[in-house]
């Protein structure tokens, strides 16, 4: 069959192109989209060889009615450059959106078509032991007239492990159920196909859950700027799929600029624009081989204990303002809520040395009472490192100012890329203090300083200055900083060729970068030819 595309964006309107080559529709550089359009293309066709016994690609047959148009989005992963885990307390953090990204095709049923029923399909999910078709009536979703309670659509999609992950995509749905008061009266079709890997740390679900967002405000007509379209992804996240994750990740996937780093203070959400990558210098992110989740309980401890730090500063503050004695019920918030707004100097003269370097759930319990953390609950029956993980965000949103105002000075050559290099490993260095290192992550490091260490004596200088671990840390990715060219480009793959002589394990790397959901905006497709039936 071949399309009829639109290309829709709110804020460039919208572009045309009589046919699925997608030529005239600024997809040059989406190579990535252009391959799903003609994965589109040939859904319905006979397989070929390698891939008729994919049980993806079987139950992706027949999944689009021919006479409706199918809405496409995108959405890409990201790099943490800097910031990562102290998002969920105010930093300031700088995100690269990756080339790799989530493409979402959707299309609405026909009113005649029941009982409604919501149909996912999710290609290469037999790679990850997953079932690859998900299918659930609408009247599950929906009780009494109103969405079901996030607690109760938790359960509903981990009823069977294999098909959890349809909680990044249908938990869409009940979001802008519960939170913009949608009504889905008719089923859908979704297909997911990512290029976004997962469990590397470079945010696969975000991109999922955007892409998906992004195709139903496309398909029903719902006005989302790229931060409101971040934030409820985030609900998807935290509130469906029960994860503790930040904000950063969604809106990156949303907002991000190829080429550029996103600025964002999570305070929630204050987007403060992009900061172009000079020229002469790249980012790059290579997979250490170590999983990561931010649904784990090293990230999930480390975030506890440093709600439960900001609950005990924020006393140890009303009480110095009041002269002691206070009741803790009564405390004030210190830095608005966020321990990224107390000064590094404030925090290690005034209250440091006070947190407890770990403190017991029952004992924090007993005497504040529960913390200030909606996506977590302190554990009684657990012991929480506060000191450490309280710290880390004070320091780590200092860090990231740094590197912002270094980045953006005028390049001075190798001193701007030493300084970066430099916070880039103080960064990795107190991720490993919360205890979120890991063997890989560490090694990389490790091979990136000794090829900076070793070339430093040549002719030429260092190519490579710094790395760290990102995201959630524990595994997951490396951001390694070059040279751009081809010194850097060498640089680094001799890292990455000593990490898999001594690891076994050839790493993924990622190099360049594309527009987020936002920028990309939605394509719109309808059928010119019709397959025989």
């Amino acid at each position: 069959m071949i399309f009829d595309i639109r290309r829709e964006r709110c804020t460039e309107g919208t572009e045309a192109a009589g046919r699925s080559d997608a030529s005239g529709l600024g997809l040059d550089q989406y190579p990535d989209t252009q391959r799903f359009l003609r994965v589109l293309e040939t859904l319905d066709e006979p397989l070929a060889d390698g891939v008729a016994d994919r049980p993806d690609r079987k139950a992706a047959r027949g999944l689009f009615r021919r006479e409706v148009e199918v809405f496409v989005a995108r959405a890409p992963g990201r790099l943490d450059v800097m910031g990562g885990i102290a998002d969920y307390s105010g930093s300031l953090v700088l995100q690269m959106p990756l080339a790799e990204a989530c493409h979402v095709a959707l299309q609405r049923h026909p009113a005649s078509a029941q009982p409604a029923a919501i149909r996912v399909v999710s290609f290469n999910a037999g790679a990850a032991s997953r079932g690859p078709a998900f299918e659930v009536a609408l009247s599950e979703l929906v009780r009494d007239g109103n969405a079901i309670r996030y607690e109760d659509a938790r359960a509903l999609f981990k009823r069977d492990a294999s098909l959890s992950w349809a909680a990044y995509v249908v938990g869409a749905l009940v979001v802008l159920m519960r939170e913009l008061g949608t009504q889905f009266t008719t089923g859908l079709s979704i297909l997911v196909s990512s290029e976004v890997p997962e469990g590397k740390g470079v945010s696969s679900s975000a991109a999922v859950e955007v892409a998906t967002m992004a195709a139903l405000a496309a398909a029903y007509g719902i006005q989302l700027d790229g931060r409101q379209m971040a934030l409820l992804c985030q609900k998807v996240e935290n509130n469906v799929v029960g994860a503790p994750c930040g904000v950063m990740d969604q809106m990156t996937a949303a907002l991000g600029q190829r080429a550029r780093l996103l600025a964002l203070r999570c305070q929630p959400a204050e987007v403060l624009g992009s900061v172009d990558i000079p020229a002469h210098l790249q980012f790059w992110g290579v997979d250490s081989g170590k999983p990561h989740s931010v649904g784990a309980s090293d990230y999930s401890h480390v975030r506890v204990g440093a709600f439960m730090g900001l609950r005990i500063v924020s006393q140890l503050a009303s009480d110095l303002a009041n002269g002691g004695g206070g009741n803790s019920a009564d405390a004030q918030r210190i830095g608005g809520g966020y321990l990224a707004n107390v000064p590094p100097s404030e925090f290690a003269w005034r209250y440091e040395q006070q947190l407890p370097e770990h403190m017991s759930g029952a004992a924090f319990l007993q005497q504040y009472g529960p913390h200030w953390d909606s996506a977590t609950s302190v554990d009684a029956a657990e012991t929480y490192a506060v000191r450490v993980s309280a710290a880390h965000p004070v320091h780590e949103n200092c860090r990231v100012q740094a590197f912002k105002q270094v980045l953006t000075a005028p390049a001075n050559g190798g001193e701007q890329l030493e300084v970066l290099g430099e916070l880039m490993l103080q960064s990795h260095v107190s991720y490993s203090r919360c205890g979120l290192g890991a063997a890989g992550t560490d090694r990389l490091v490790e091979l990136t300083q000794e090829e900076h260490d070793t070339a430093a004596s040549c002719e030429g200088g260092p190519a490579v200055f710094g790395a760290k671990i990102t995201g959630g840390g524990s595994g997951g990715t490396v951001c390694i900083l070059a040279a751009a060219g081809p010194r850097g480009d060498a640089a680094v793959q001799r890292i990455v060729q000593r990490y898999a002589s001594e690891s076994l394990y050839a790493p993924k790397v990622f190099q360049g970068s594309s527009a987020g959901a936002a920028e990309f905006g939605h394509l719109r497709l309808r059928r010119t030819e019709q397959l025989p039936c």
